[in-house]
């Protein structure tokens, strides 16, 4: 999932060198939503292991 949020981030620096700012909005949108997705599955998965404690 960060490999699509850093690949919308390039598509979105891409588009807006070249003046398409719609797209370029779009892309930096999707890749944010992405990125928040992604490191709200990392705080998860973090606490979960936090929480399961040591193995036996």
């Amino acid at each position: 999932m960060l490999r699509y949020a850093l690949l919308f981030f390039i598509l979105a620096i891409i588009a807006a060198a070249l003046g398409f700012s719609g797209i370029a909005g779009t892309a930096a949108m999707i890749a944010k939503v992405l990125l928040l997705f992604f490191l709200l599955a990392l705080a998860v998965s973090v606490i979960l292991h936090w929480r399961s404690g040591p193995p036996v």
